[in-house]
């Protein structure tokens, strides 16, 4: 038996396409898998408006099928209700920039302490924080033995928790830069060839993509310059050139793929944007020419700038056993890279939420939103950056980013106004993802 979803005049226009109350009738079925999830209000991150009352339904495949108001609307007996309240409502988080088999607080050569496997166990929890986090789909950018394409595997199939996780496999990188190994001498290297993900060369780098798609990756991580976290590399260097990471670019969209580039060189991000790069990471050393080219660029492209975490570093990195060498080169870049975000946001770069989650706790990340604002955003841009950005540079706006009809009900709970007070997102209440109530309520 079904039961029909009355609404009442001040329903606002037929919108299919967008997440706004609409004016007709839905079907709420009396059997099992139905869903409905009211609160206070909710952020449309579509439209930058609060809208009250909101009752939002949600189909057995755990996507959204309407959205009402709750003072007047009716639903089945059967129909399951998750009631958060006087709460505010506003999509599951992305995070574009995430290591899930890092745990943030073993760094150096303390990593040696442990066996192989040890990374992608920590994986687990760690992607449990993120979700408690408020984070519902993450970008994981590179991971050692294709810990995050196991891990998303075990999520979509019920033996993990966890957000959805778009995999990278191994970062690729040119031999002796930031993404090979640089640690160890050279009678403990590989012998019989080159790390997994390193290349030289255009066609090796295409053969890398290849690769990397092959066991599972759903984007490709390059590191186009050195980096903060590396040892014997410099986070200015250029490491692969224009012309390879053009071939990483053409070969990965052949495939449907989009790219990241760790860049913290300013010539860095120019190759990077150059060369057709979806996402540029870190960008740090950004310099006047990139954020020139970034607007002119037809092809979209954004800025996932993690500008939090060396709080976190500076305070912990010595005791949990960074290399002073490493501090250093964080310490060095930490407050250029926080002026860059100001002026590339103010110049209307695309900007996306970035961590870098890892290197600082995962359960922490909601901490960047502070900085973010500190640093030019509106709390609505930063949200936006998190959702509503974040979708689009995945090419994923039908399923995620925002409260709207057919995307996934993904939705957190806070307890205060988000929009005047960004630091609500540091502590998240409750966690809806895919119209199943996973923390809170």
């Amino acid at each position: 038996m079904q039961s029909q979803v009355k609404f009442g005049s001040f329903l606002r226009g037929i919108a299919l396409g967008s997440s706004a109350l609409f004016a007709v009738s839905v079907q709420a079925q009396d059997g099992a898998g139905q869903t409905v999830i009211t609160a206070a209000r909710y952020v449309d991150v579509l439209t930058g408006k609060t809208v009250d009352y909101p009752a939002i339904f949600v189909g057995a495949d755990g996507r959204i099928t309407g959205i009402a108001d709750a003072r007047t609307v009716r639903w089945g007996s059967n129909v399951k209700h998750i009631d958060l309240g006087d709460k505010t409502l506003l999509p599951g988080l992305i995070d574009m920039h995430v290591h899930l088999d890092g745990p943030a607080d073993i760094g150096g050569y303390r990593g040696l302490e442990f066996t192989d496997s040890f990374w992608g166990m920590t994986a687990v929890k760690n992607a449990n924080d993120m979700l408690g986090a408020g984070f519902t789909t993450v970008r994981n950018v590179g991971s050692g033995d294709r810990n995050d394409i196991g891990l998303k595997q075990a999520i979509d199939a019920g033996y993990a928790t966890g957000p959805r996780i778009v995999p990278a496999g191994y970062a690729l990188g040119a031999t002796g830069g930031h993404c090979d190994s640089t640690y160890l001498p050279p009678s403990l290297e590989k012998k019989d060839g080159k790390e997994e993900g390193v290349a030289d060369g255009p066609e090796e780098f295409r053969y890398q993509v290849r690769r990397q798609r092959k066991y599972g990756a759903e984007v490709i991580k390059v590191c186009a310059t050195g980096g903060v976290f590396s040892r014997n590399t410099e986070p200015g260097q250029l490491q692969v050139s224009e012309v390879e990471l053009r071939a990483i670019a053409d070969e990965a969209h052949q495939w449907g793929l989009r790219v990241a580039a760790h860049a913290h060189g300013a010539a860095g991000i120019r190759a990077a944007i150059a060369a057709g790069i979806d996402t540029i990471e870190h960008v740090s050393l950004l310099d006047d020419e990139g954020i020139r080219m970034a607007l002119a660029r037809k092809q979209p492209v954004w800025f996932s700038m993690d500008i939090y975490n060396t709080e976190y570093t500076q305070a912990e990195g010595a005791k949990n056993g960074v290399l002073e060498d490493n501090l250093r080169k964080d310490r060095e870049i930490a407050q250029i890279q926080r002026d860059n975000f100001r002026k590339a946001h103010k110049a209307g770069v695309r900007m996306v939420f970035g961590s870098d989650a890892g290197v600082m706790p995962h359960g922490d990340v909601g901490k960047q939103f502070r900085v973010m604002v500190e640093y030019g955003m509106t709390p609505l841009q930063a949200i936006q950056a998190a959702t509503r950005n974040g979708a689009e540079a995945l090419g994923r706006e039908k399923d995620v980013g925002a409260i709207q009809v057919g995307r996934y009900a993904d939705i957190i709970a806070v307890d205060g106004d988000p929009l005047t007070d960004v630091r609500q997102l540091e502590s998240v209440d409750a966690v809806v993802k895919g119209g199943v109530l996973v923390k809170g309520g």
